[in-house]
């Protein structure tokens, strides 16, 4: 079965990109439908053609994709996708980006600098995309970005409960890798019954990407089991550098959590061979043989998406599967 009928009217229909198919098959699984099958290839000169093997008129059409490596493929493969949905007559078209492109250029640091998180949008809003479902966006600010609905989701409740469940009974400290994440250690704080909050102050040079000179702790950390709080790991460099300075200033354990595991090189071997404990993320983006070790937990957003796409499709409450949080 490929749709789900509701009163007669509706049909729900799911349909993924290449870049991480799993994940699409995944949330299929949890809603109990099949991705809707796709004719995809590149021609000889590099240029893709993609579109649905089903007819999509008249559907809710779900388009998943996250944008690993190489982005910018995967980037254009769907807005070649959701061109042809809205061609085809799709009744709506949501992007589910569990992974949002250049979220990271979300803002001018310097002089004739582009914000490429906002062309994103205006790239899915003008290829036909009705609507736009991500997963803690680097900044809440990307959601304006899109002339549409926009349904931020929070990995949060998920992270946490996993884990609260195994380091139960330690006394946590949620530490921010730096000042601008400070709001999202108060929200971890909030669901750990109040644990104190610290952050590391940090410099970063724009001209110079992936490079953090992280210099001192701001709060109470020694003795303490250190729980480090992000969105997102690329490199590995600011997560390692503020474990290092958590240690030096007396920390018992230090455990990270973050939602997307870029996981880019030498990521991996930063990681594995630093004195922190465990690393948890989820899987909205892949995570590849060479990129996993030991430390490494990863846990199934899956559901979550899942449970998301079903409120959207039966004009249900996506805010509430998020504790009040919009």
């Amino acid at each position: 079965m490929s749709t789900i009928e509701l009163a007669g009217r509706k049909s729900l229909m799911l349909i993924s990109g290449r870049a991480y198919p799993e994940l699409a098959d995944e949330i299929a699984r949890y809603l109990g439908v099949t991705v809707t099958s796709t004719t995809a290839f590149e021609f000889a000169n590099g240029e893709t053609f993609i579109k649905p093997d089903e007819s999509v008129r008249g559907s809710d059409a779900f388009v998943i994709q996250s944008f690993t490596a190489p982005i910018n493929h995967w980037i254009m493969e769907t807005l070649i996708l959701v061109d042809a949905l809205k061609r085809a007559s799709a009744k709506r078209i949501t992007v589910v980006a569990p992974f949002y492109p250049y979220a990271r250029q979300d803002k001018k640091h310097r002089g004739r600098e582009p914000i490429s998180a906002r062309l994103m949008a205006d790239l899915f809003r003008t290829a036909g995309a009705d609507r736009l479902m991500a997963i803690d966006l680097h900044t809440a600010q990307i959601q304006g970005f899109f002339d549409g609905p926009v349904d931020h989701l929070f990995a949060m409740p998920l992270l946490s409960d996993y884990v609260k469940e195994r380091y139960r009974g330690q006394e946590f400290t949620v530490v921010s890798p730096d000042t601008g994440r400070v709001r999202m250690a108060e929200q971890w704080s909030d669901r750990f019954g109040g644990s104190p909050i610290a952050f590391v102050h940090k410099t970063r040079d724009p001209r110079v990407p992936n490079q953090v000179v992280a210099n001192r702790v701001v709060g109470e950390v020694a003795g303490r089991t250190c729980l480090l709080v992000d969105d997102m790991i690329a490199t590995g460099s600011t997560i390692v550098k503020a474990s290092e300075v958590l240690f030096e200033a007396g920390a018992a354990e230090v455990i990270v959590t973050a939602t997307h595991g870029e996981l880019t090189p030498p990521a991996t071997d930063r990681l594995k061979n630093s004195r922190i404990t465990e690393v948890v993320v989820t899987n909205t983006l892949p995570i590849r043989p060479d990129q996993d070790f030991d430390k490494l937990t990863v846990l199934s957003i899956a559901p979550m998406i899942g449970r998301a796409i079903k409120e959207v499709f039966e004009d249900g409450s996506v805010t509430s599967l998020f504790d009040g949080r919009s």
